[in-house]
């Protein structure tokens, strides 16, 4: 199984509009926004489909999406839904996509002539419906990984033997227990400090990580103010920062 940093930056991306705060020269500290894409022999699926959704598809190289699982409805995390258009034609089908059932009520709203009758001719057509226990599709078993982002209810998601939670600022000990066992966890680190009510920040990510004990741990959604040379010279042994095109096997 092969996992594609498509993003590993903040709502904002990094760095911001106008490019206020950011002066690294490194290519590892320019975040689009975050989404992972993970292909095995037989299935191709997204996680988030965000802003830059176009862009990181002719970066990674995308041809083909089987599923679309979608952590919680914030404007960072569906914006990207209108560019699956070209996937439904080349596909010439409908794609099947798995989320909260608020998020499936947000995107309802906001994408509204995606659905509502008489939907408008060409848009998207996916398949939304809501996951709440394991799914098997093809070789993978996806388990849904309820945590806590601020006061929303989000789902990071396991892929077989990868944990997939961005944008959390708690992660329950019945979540961390269906982490367990992964090879490698992906959790997001804001920043430094000081704490941020809806985020966690890299020690308390460090914490989670080191509680979990996978062999390796990935960070994502860094902030404009997170270097990062500085920060993985500053990380515990088996926690690294991803960045913007990543692959990894598993």
């Amino acid at each position: 199984m092969k996992v594609t940093f498509l993003g590993t930056g903040t709502s904002m991306g990094v760095p911001v509009a106008g490019g206020f705060g950011h002066s690294s020269n490194d290519p590892r500290d320019f975040r689009y926004r975050c989404s992972v894409w993970v292909r095995t022999d037989k299935i191709s699926i997204l996680i988030d489909i965000g802003p830059e959704f176009r862009l990181q598809t002719l970066r990674s190289g995308i041809k083909w999406i089987d599923l679309l699982l979608i952590t919680h409805e914030h404007n960072d995390h569906v914006a990207g839904l209108d560019d699956l258009r070209p996937f439904n034609y080349h596909q010439n089908q409908s794609i099947p996509a798995y989320t909260t059932e608020t998020c499936m009520a947000s995107i309802r709203h906001r994408f509204h002539y995606m659905f509502e009758p008489g939907k408008v001719p060409g848009s998207v057509d996916i398949d939304l419906q809501v996951i709440n226990e394991p799914l098997r599709v093809a070789d993978v078993q996806i388990i849904p990984l309820p945590a806590k982002h601020g006061g929303l209810d989000i789902l990071g998601f396991r892929i077989n033997d990868f944990s997939y939670l961005t944008d959390v600022s708690a992660v329950p000990d019945e979540t961390r227990e269906l982490i367990r066992g992964s090879k490698v966890v992906v959790l997001s680190g804001l920043r430094w400090g000081p704490p941020h009510p809806t985020h966690m920040t890299i020690p308390e990510s460090i914490d989670v990580a080191q509680a979990i004990g996978a062999p390796t741990t990935y960070l994502v959604h860094m902030s404009s103010y997170v270097v990062h040379q500085e920060t993985e010279d500053r990380l515990p042994r088996g926690i690294h920062l991803a960045y913007d095109d990543l692959t990894i096997t598993i």
